[in-house]
């Protein structure tokens, strides 16, 4: 391992001219090299020290993507802490829900100081008035004095993530800097450089998540190279930055869950590429949700006028108890897929590639294990699954994490992690065929949710990659359920998404809903929460977010301020 934890991995780099670059909505850029990273970094740790907080400790992180955020979480690793970086309230719409999830996150971690800047402070009061925690301000950090203590060491953790909970509640998953270390060294063996020694990344993802975080923070301070920093509400609102952005710095890697591809085919106009050279795009892996081989078609036929190389897109799979990757598809080639029978994949049987049809469906190869790993597919019984036949998928490697913090459930057994997925291996590469708790069951048929789901897709007016699909017990058995966001609904919409689900999957919907814009509820990490949008439906409570009016505003600032008040008093 060339080194020991992410710590002595920044004071290598800090050596070098490289580091991060930030974009804002204008696309003005702001510098800062690691060895600035890592001067600050030690002065955080000093403040950090100053406040209170000792080696061991965690420290919740709630604060936008930018230079503070990483005086917190390089300074809680410089000091020996453990950094839990907790996303921002971005949906002001659902204050409640948001108190709700970071109180019981804080909780979860035994958090003993939360940092967050001027900005975030103003409606986190409802959040320290239920968990009192020492609050830490972020433009403090950097008052303090060069930290010069002892160093942490491999087996020390080096941040807490929390699991996507789709299924679940969150959990907060520990990582250790030898098995974040593990992870990023097996993801650089496949990424490429743009000029023979350097590596150039851009990231719009969240920085609480492992894909953003692990997959490029971390990957480009051990490799010492320059990434390239959307905050990603800025992404959503202008998705043309992050293209835009690798043709500036000539990125060869960048990542993004598969809405983000579907998004910027829909939404980036011609004359935004104005200029544009993708060319250099090496690398742009796809993962953190399930891959829909139509969208990155699209994707890789919209931009290829732009340079866009047809081997780019490279489906990918992890979890956030592995770290972040466990597969990489081949990287040198384009993506590849199959075609499999409906109705043998719903019934769990064995499965082969047959010939595209009105019956088949398609799914993505994720590719092999990356160096170190190992994947296996086992039945209901625990024995391993024949090739071809679907299974749930265990996986074992370098970098699973130590446990769920503070948790006595342990998934792994063995050195097998159980990932809750469901999937096949087939001519040696591994297709994701769901989640096995989102599995609908229809008529003793099991049916993958977002085959279902993509049926609507290119229905005019539909969100892409914004329906769920559900199945709903009743006294007559389990019915089929579809929840569908559009952006804008007509009075047909409903009856054509009935159609093209019935055309596309052959299974008839009892119910087909269409919803406001962000409504179906999601993790903090994006995917879509299937069991809790059904029982939402059930509750009543299935309602897309209160508009924020400033009256709205100034309530949710002033119930805040109520709430630090009382805090400071207890």
């Amino acid at each position: 391992m060339p080194h020991e934890t992410l710590v002595h991995a920044l004071t290598v780099s800090a050596k070098t001219a490289e580091g991060f670059i930030f974009v804002d909505g204008r696309e003005a850029e702001t510098s800062m090299s690691f060895h600035t990273l890592e001067e600050r970094a030690a002065r955080a740790a000093s403040a950090l020290r100053d406040r209170g907080v000792e080696p061991g400790d965690c420290v919740a992180i709630i604060l936008p993507t930018g230079p503070s955020f990483f005086d917190a979480l390089l300074g809680c690793q410089r000091l020996g802490a453990v950094p839990v970086p907790l996303y921002p309230p971005v949906r002001l719409g659902r204050m409640d829900e948001y108190v709700d999830k970071t109180v019981a996150m804080l909780n979860a971690v035994r958090a003993t100081a939360l940092i967050s800047d001027k900005r975030v402070r103003r409606i986190l009061g409802r959040v320290v008035e239920q968990r009192p925690t020492p609050s830490i301000r972020a433009e403090e950090l950097l008052s303090g004095e060069l930290y010069d203590g002892p160093l942490p060491s491999a087996d020390d953790l080096a941040m807490v993530q929390f699991s996507s909970g789709t299924t679940v509640a969150p959990k907060p998953v520990a990582l250790t800097h030898r098995q974040v270390i593990a992870n990023v060294d097996a993801i650089l063996s496949f990424v490429p450089t743009n000029d023979g020694v350097r590596r150039v990344g851009a990231c719009w993802l969240p920085l609480y998540h492992d894909m953003g975080l692990i997959g490029c923070v971390f990957s480009a301070i051990v490799s010492a190279g320059t990434l390239v920093l959307i905050p990603p509400e800025q992404f959503l609102a202008k998705p043309h930055l992050w293209l835009r952005a690798i043709s500036r710095h000539s990125v060869t890697t960048s990542p993004a869950p598969n809405f983000a591809y579907a998004l910027c085919t829909e939404r980036i106009k011609d004359e935004q590429m104005d200029g544009v050279d993708l060319s250099m795009w090496a690398l742009a892996l796809n993962g953190a949700e399930p891959v829909a081989p139509a969208s990155l078609r699209a994707f890789t036929k919209r931009f290829a006028q732009w340079g866009l190389s047809p081997n780019a897109l490279t489906p990918v799979y992890g979890l956030a108890e592995a770290a972040l990757a466990v597969t990489f598809s081949d990287p040198t080639t384009p993506f590849t897929t199959l075609h499999v029978d409906r109705d043998a994949l719903a019934a769990g049987h064995n499965i082969a590639a047959i010939s595209p049809s009105a019956t088949t469906v398609e799914l993505a190869s994720v590719g092999t294990p990356l160096p170190g790993f190992a994947i296996r597919v086992c039945t209901a019984t625990g024995d391993d699954a024949a090739d071809g036949t679907i299974g749930r998928v265990l996986a074992s490697g370098p970098s699973l994490m130590r446990g769920y913090l503070h948790r006595d459930e342990q998934p792994i057994e063995d050195g097998w992690l159980d990932t809750g997925d469901l999937g096949v291996v087939l001519g040696g590469d591994l297709f994701i065929t769901g989640r096995a708790k989102d599995v609908v069951v229809l008529r003793g048929q099991n049916h993958a949710p977002h085959d279902i789901e993509r049926a609507v897709d290119g229905i005019e007016g539909v969100r892409t990659g914004c329906a769920v699909a559900v199945g709903d017990v009743s006294e007559d058995g389990e019915r089929l359920m579809v929840f569908v966001e559009a952006r804008t609904p007509t009075d047909d919409m409903a009856a054509a998404c009935h159609s093209a689900i019935r055309s596309r999957t052959g299974l008839e919907p009892s119910l087909v809903t269409i919803l406001e814009p962000g409504t179906i509820p999601r993790t903090s990490s994006g995917k879509l929460r299937r069991g809790e949008t059904l029982r939402r439906f059930h509750a009543g409570t299935l309602a897309a977010p209160e508009s924020i009016s400033a009256w709205r505003m100034a309530g949710h600032l002033a119930r805040s301020a109520v709430g630090w008040a009382r805090a400071r008093r207890s």
